[in-house]
């Protein structure tokens, strides 16, 4: 049967062999219906399955073909939004919190890893990485509060012990943390859903949910069939689309790209970075690389918020890449892709309810290889009838992008100016 194609990425081409789920065809009935086969998605349909609920999952595409199989892949702990902003949303109580779920989320992905013989090139480490001054004081105050938070598996490394790690003169200094880590996260996709399937998930790919009625047992309309459910579970970010027309005008799709070198040969690739740790920078629009389990590096750094941009052109990503390694200039580029991450106006994670029993994920503004898993096993916790921790999540407020359906993206991109430009200084 033909299917959707993977973006031609280095995850797509390196992928495990996965079985072909077909599309849904018919009524089906479920106690769960989950929508969207990303981390999140898949994780909620794990969980809920190893609870003993009858699950459905549809994925308009292929299982990991969003953001969940494209990304930079660099799994560490907190919000995109950072904790001090958070305990302005939220009090300091639930603030931590958060931060509590989000650091059992890297310990969850672990277990998952290990329980379900996921093989998904794990490696350990994470270091968020000073361009300018003003950064140095940045990560300075960041270990001042994890350490605050009891979080001690991170270090502060300084410029003349990080060149020993980085083969670059960029970077001033670096916060170094042992429990991160970055891994292969189509493959990991891949695994967490075969897992739900070998629990008792069904899944369905290539079957949009084009739109949902709610009630007592909410009616999930397909284009070739429906699902008939007493929970639904909506994971589907920024590829959600009008399947929930509400939620639309709480996140921003913002293109994102990534490049990866041909293979460099394993001395080379460990001199770029000698601890094999994922690294980023805390420049607004960030940079981000590491290495990958066959040598190469993965590079990702430019950011578009125009919403027209094609994912095509390696040109930008590449000189990014070179600002950090000029001695990669001989080096091809062999995969260049993009996707879109969900933003919300203040980039933190945003969970809730559209009805009592209709749930959605969404907004994890590029920081969520962690907290992805863990909101999947959240949900299945809400569902179960234990939704304290959900509900924490549920409480932070989030405002509509200004501007309406038409002139919010141009909104955003004046705004993104004076980010940019604040990079630069």
């Amino acid at each position: 049967m033909n299917r959707p194609a993977y973006v031609d990425s280095y995850y797509a081409a390196t992928a495990h062999p996965a079985p072909v789920r077909p599309p849904l065809q018919g009524a089906v009935d479920c106690d769960v219906c989950v929508v969207g086969g990303g981390i999140a998605g898949c994780s909620a349909a794990l969980h809920l399955a190893e609870r003993g609920y009858r699950v459905v999952l549809l994925e308009a595409q292929r299982i990991g073909w969003g953001a969940s199989g494209r990304s930079g892949a660099q799994v560490l702990p907190g919000i995109a939004a950072g904790q001090e902003k958070l305990e302005r949303l939220i009090g300091p109580d639930d603030a931590r919190r958060v931060w509590d779920v989000t650091v059992e989320g890297i310990a969850l992905m672990r277990e998952l890893i290990a329980r379900h013989a996921i093989d998904c090139d794990w490696v350990d480490g994470q270091m968020q990485v000073a361009v300018k001054p003003r950064h140095v004081e940045e990560l300075r105050e960041e270990l001042e509060t994890l350490h605050r938070y009891g979080y001690t598996s991170v270090r502060f490394i300084e410029r003349a012990e990080l060149r020993t790690l980085l083969d670059t003169d960029r970077y001033l200094a670096a916060l170094y943390d042992a429990n991160g880590g970055h891994l292969h996260p189509l493959n990991y996709t891949l695994g967490l859903a075969a897992a739900a399937e070998r629990s008792g998930a069904r899944v369905f790919e290539s079957t949009r949910a084009v739109r949902f009625e709610p009630g007592a047992r909410v009616v999930v309309r397909t284009p070739q069939g429906e699902v008939r459910c007493e929970h639904l579970v909506l994971c589907g970010n920024a590829y959600l689309g009008r399947t929930a027309p509400e939620l639309r005008s709480k996140i921003m799709a913002v293109g994102t790209y990534i490049v990866a070198t041909e293979p460099l040969g394993e001395e080379r690739a460990e001199k770029l970075i000698a601890n094999n740790a994922a690294v980023s920078d805390l420049n607004w629009v960030l940079d981000y690389f590491r290495r990958s389990a066959d040598h190469r590096l993965l590079f990702g750094g430019r950011v578009a918020y125009s919403g027209v941009d094609a994912f095509v052109s390696p040109v930008s990503t590449r000189k990014r890449m070179l600002k950090v390694f000029p001695q990669l200039s001989d080096v091809r580029i062999e995969y260049a892709w993009g996707g879109y991450v969900d933003l919300t106006l203040n980039r933190a994670p945003h969970f809730g309810r559209l009805a009592p029993n209709v749930y959605f994920l969404q907004g994890f503004s590029g920081h969520g290889m962690a907290l992805t898993g863990i909101a999947g096993k959240l949900v299945a916790e809400a569902v179960a009838g234990t939704a304290e921790r959900f509900d924490v999540f549920a409480r932070i407020p989030h405002g509509n992008f200004p501007g309406g359906p038409l002139l919010r993206r141009p909104a955003l991109v004046l705004a993104m100016m004076y980010y940019r430009l604040r990079d630069l200084l």
